[in-house]
């Protein structure tokens, strides 16, 4: 059988860690799609969900905050700041910190203050979408 190695990682622990037929994840260009024997890439990643069709053929969600993908023929790394096994994920606190990010939207008083406001609601609503995604295919 054909595999790639993949790794994702975390700025706190190594989040997965095995053989895959295939992943898939939120490229900075659009959603990326990498096989075996993939062409080497490094390019950043967008908050969202990582799907790894794991070599037995069950699947692996994680979600990431954003990141680097690093891609060799036979490897694939993710390194993020943030990241989070679909089976962890929190519905109710991805929702508390959605409404807090929405409200500091609002109460933001400088351009920074809206610029972290803003990517911090943009991650909360991928993890949200992220955390659907797992779930549906539960």
């Amino acid at each position: 059988m054909n595999t790639i190695r993949v790794d994702v990682v975390s700025a706190e622990e190594s989040i997965f860690s095995g053989e895959a037929r295939f992943v898939a994840l939120p490229g900075e260009a659009g959603e990326l799609g990498i096989y075996p024997r993939h062409t080497p890439l490094i390019t950043r990643i967008k908050p969202g969900s990582v799907r790894i069709e794991k070599a037995d053929g069950s699947e692996e969600f994680v979600f990431v905050a954003g990141g680097i993908l690093e891609v060799q023929p036979n490897c694939v790394t993710v390194l993020s700041d943030t990241a989070i096994r679909g089976k962890d994920l929190d519905d109710e606190k991805a929702n508390e910190a959605k409404v807090a990010a929405e409200e500091a939207v609002k109460n933001a008083k400088t351009e920074l203050d809206l610029a972290k406001a803003t990517s911090e609601l943009a991650m909360m609503a991928a993890q949200i979408s992220a955390l659907r995604k797992y779930r549906q295919r539960k």
